[in-house]
């Protein structure tokens, strides 16, 4: 075992994870303590190269999650104050708003209640009838759509970079976390994959797809097992056919939210995703097969439970990943005048969703904590929007465990 000794640490914090959200929790600790001394560890040559890197680059609004849960008021919080720091620093960002459009009459109960969900939750919503959908989108069709004008847009890497040189943390690339070695009277220690030795006084794991694996190192059991979903994407060839985000009315039963349509800072308009199991946590394409991750979820029985519930809904996104002619008639039902050509394929993500034992997808934001440790246990879409409340309440309960030691 790596041993700790006494009076010998190289940090107050370590933070397992370069992502958006470990970034947020290093810029949340320094700027509340000044001080107190920050190391992060990414395994990733740079920062935000999983989740905070391969998404829509969507801000989102909050509206789609239940009144008092942690999505719902971070979301809502964070949209507001991610918009402010990409304008505080200069990085790229657009307040759009988007549609949430039902093509279906057995959407429209759910469209309802979307609108009285973003009521509840504080947003300003607008609702409209078939023919006013064509003031903000000419080419998209439906039954009746509701407008959110606090959605956006912004450069999420851009803003990671930005919390890393902020935070005033060390840095450190190309470090996997390969062994943890946690003495409750002593502190953590850290050994990575190029042999280097990184002791701390508190640990902070925000491994995103790699955080349940980083907790059983820590000695803790996360209670959860992340089961990688890829959501695929396509690019729009002619882009002109869409102004903003435009997306379908959600199936509740599902964290996911269907594909839809994204312009991004950049112009360019992004169609997806759909979420098909991956094989492997960094999964990016059908032939990225990893035997052992792949036997973790298979083994785990929230896996087979999900698929006996589910398979209807699995079986769909199955076939929309397989047929590009199936992906098209799901963005018709949004975009009639889309063809095939218009279709190129773009750069998956993975989505690191936590399950339990049982079948149940985490729904909400799952922060845990240990001895001398934090760890932050679902934390996908809207993370990444959400991610300057969520740095706060993990340094807020990181300063806590400091302050009792």
């Amino acid at each position: 075992m790596v041993q700790v000794p006494v009076g010998a640490y190289d940090c107050d914090v370590l933070v397992v994870g370069g992502g958006i959200v470990g970034l947020s929790t290093a810029y949340a600790i320094t700027r509340a303590a000044p001080g107190t001394r920050v190391t992060v560890l990414e395994k990733e040559p740079g920062p935000a190269r999983h989740q905070t890197g391969r998404n829509s680059g969507v801000i989102h609004s909050g509206i789609y999650y239940r009144p008092g849960s942690l999505k719902a008021r971070y979301a809502v919080r964070g949209a507001a104050e991610m918009v402010k720091f990409c304008a505080e620093y200069g990085i790229a960002h657009a307040v759009t708003g988007k549609l949430i459009v039902a093509t279906e009459r057995e959407e429209l109960p759910r469209l309802h209640a979307l609108v009285q969900r973003g009521r509840e939750n504080g947003i300003p919503v607008r609702e409209l009838g078939a023919a006013q959908i064509g003031e903000y989108e000419p080419e998209v069709r439906g039954l009746a759509a509701i407008h959110v004008g606090t959605t956006g847009v912004c450069d999420f890497v851009g803003v990671a970079r930005q919390l890393a040189r902020a935070s005033g943390a060390e840095i450190r690339y190309g470090a996997r976390v390969v062994r943890v070695d946690r003495r409750p009277e002593l502190g953590v220690a850290v050994l990575t994959s190029g042999g280097e030795i990184v002791r701390a006084r508190v640990l902070v794991n925000c491994a995103g797809l790699y955080c349940d694996e980083v907790a059983r190192l820590t000695g803790d059991e996360p209670g959860v097992r992340i089961v990688p979903f890829r959501g695929e994407y396509y690019e729009l060839a002619r882009p002109e056919l869409v102004r903003g985000l435009v997306y379908p009315v959600p199936d509740p039963a599902f964290p996911f939210l269907g594909v839809h349509l994204t312009r991004g800072i950049d112009g360019g308009v992004h169609i997806g995703p759909n979420a098909v199991p991956a094989m492997a946590r960094e999964g990016y394409g059908w032939r990225v097969v990893r035997p052992r991750e792949l036997a973790g979820t298979l083994t785990w029985p929230g896996s087979w439970a999900i698929a006996r519930q589910h398979w209807r809904y699995g079986a769909g996104e199955l076939h929309r990943s397989l047929s590009k002619g199936a992906f098209l008639e799901a963005v018709r039902r949004l975009l009639p005048g889309v063809e095939s050509d218009d279709l190129v394929r773009a750069p998956a993500g993975v989505r690191a969703q936590a399950v339990l034992r049982d079948g149940t997808l985490v729904d909400d934001f799952l922060i845990r904590e240990g001895e001398r440790a934090v760890h932050v246990l679902n934390a996908p879409s809207p993370a990444a929007t959400a991610s300057l409340p969520i740095g706060r309440e993990v340094g807020r309960r990181v300063l806590d465990l400091l302050g009792r030691l």
